[in-house]
């Protein structure tokens, strides 16, 4: 089962470091994510998402490459395998554009989490600053956590264990309490 992990951050870049870090990790098989939204909210007080994870998980891309292939092979049955590849090119890219804008106007279902939980709770946090948004699949806790340490952020939602919410807390305050000791 996925756990979702609301982070808030002082400034609006913080969240966009903080995924950049979390992808790394990713390509280490150290984190899965499922799904990962930052969200901003600006200086009007007007709240802004970036998702960031692939819902389709490049179906797209595949579905233009077999489109190719067939097309190709019609053309080559019916002796025009030009016409057969430029026949596919034009319907993967009209699926294509049917998907965006069946997607820009919330025809299809919501994927991951849910864009208006990420907005209500998006409204909440203080303007000019950040938050992101995760649902995780799979993590090795101990090395996510001290490689996030240096991020300090606030927890606005967690499915995580009581012990789980407590590790992570501890980690984006372990920078401020860094910073106050120095002090």
């Amino acid at each position: 089962m996925s756990e979702l992990v609301c982070i808030a951050f002082k400034d609006s870049s913080t969240a966009d470091r903080v995924l950049n870090e979390l992808r790394a990790m990713e390509t280490e098989y150290v984190l899965d994510l499922e799904d990962a939204v930052i969200v901003v909210r600006d200086m009007d007080g007007k709240v802004h998402l970036k998702q960031c994870v692939d819902v389709f998980g490049g179906a797209t891309k595949h579905g233009v490459a077999l489109g190719v292939l067939w097309g190709g092979l019609m053309g080559l049955l019916f002796m025009n395998p030009l016409a057969g590849l430029l026949g596919s090119l034009a319907g993967g890219a009209g699926a294509g554009a049917i998907t965006n804008a069946a997607n820009e106007y919330g025809l299809l279902s919501d994927y991951g989490i849910p864009d208006q939980f990420i907005k209500d709770m998006g409204s909440t946090i203080k303007q000019g600053t950040s938050a992101i948004f995760l649902l995780i699949r799979g993590v090795d806790e101990d090395k996510v956590l001290s490689r996030i340490s240096r991020y300090e952020g606030t927890i606005l939602k967690t499915s995580l264990s009581k012990e789980q919410e407590d590790k992570l807390r501890t980690a984006l305050t372990h920078q401020r309490d860094q910073k106050t000791a120095a002090r």
